[in-house]
């Protein structure tokens, strides 16, 4: 096992987690397409992404907690909805993995896209008002998200994030939430693919993580020192960014 690390890649992992962190979206939906880019192989990101993003996910679950941003004390509503949200991503994994629904990749681009953007505006239009808090919409929105990370595998943060906060939940806690439950999410589709008996990219991996681990500290901290309104506020805008970016490139393709 030969560990290499690339300063580019580390930079680059460094910038993305610390927006995913954030906002509780935006690294394997960012990093994965530059990769791309930079020549690597799918082979070799999807593990990586998911190994570091396993990794980051939980150490930021932990760091947003200990900043008091989420209480994942056990029995506090913060700690049942993350209990809910990962056994609705693990699901959205295994469906990935075991189902044999197969759907046109245009329909499946066209209906993330279209859900992210009515999400992110109708976040924009209430983020003045003052959400009620809905188990119902909490349900249904992680049954989307899970849907959207087996089917497609992606779509997962803005719909995790963004749900949350159109169910009556600050932002500060639907971002550690996010965190953490993609962090169980991540580690299911590790194991997932390790199983299937592919190769681990360890010229890849180490560069992802610590670039990655090193920005959840900067993070969490940010994260503590937004107000509500102007988290929430930036959930919705970067939300709308993304529902719209994603159906301009299915237009001009």
């Amino acid at each position: 096992m030969d560990l290499h690390f690339l300063l580019p890649i580390v930079l680059l992992a460094f910038v993305c987690e610390f927006v995913d962190s954030t906002l509780g979206m935006g690294y394997g939906t960012t990093l994965t397409p530059l990769l791309l880019i930079l020549g690597y192989a799918p082979v070799e990101i999807v593990p990586a992404v998911l190994f570091s993003e396993c990794v980051t996910g939980f150490a930021a679950g932990i760091l947003h907690h200990e900043f008091g941003n989420v209480d994942f004390r056990p029995g506090r509503r913060d700690f049942k909805i993350m209990l809910l949200m990962s056994a609705l991503s693990v699901l959205g994994v295994l469906a990935a993995v075991y189902l044999a629904v197969q759907l046109p990749a245009l329909v499946i681009k066209v209906y993330i896209g279209l859900l992210v953007l009515v999400i992110g505006l109708f976040i924009l239009k209430n983020h003045r008002r003052e959400l009620t808090f809905s188990w119902r919409r909490i349900g249904g929105l992680g049954f989307l998200a899970a849907f959207n990370k087996g089917i497609s595998g992606g779509g997962y943060g803005p719909v995790v994030t963004g749900g949350q906060v159109l169910s009556g939940i600050r932002g500060q806690a639907a971002v550690g939430i996010a965190s953490l439950a993609e962090g169980v999410t991540s580690l299911v589709g590790w194991i997932a693919y390790l199983a299937s008996g592919a190769p681990f990219p360890w010229t890849l991996a180490p560069s992802l993580l610590l670039g990655a681990v090193l920005s959840v500290p900067l993070a969490a901290f940010a994260v503590s020192r937004f107000s509500t309104q102007r988290l929430t506020l930036a959930i919705g805008g970067i939300t709308t960014v993304l529902g719209s970016y994603t159906l301009f490139q299915l237009i001009v393709k």
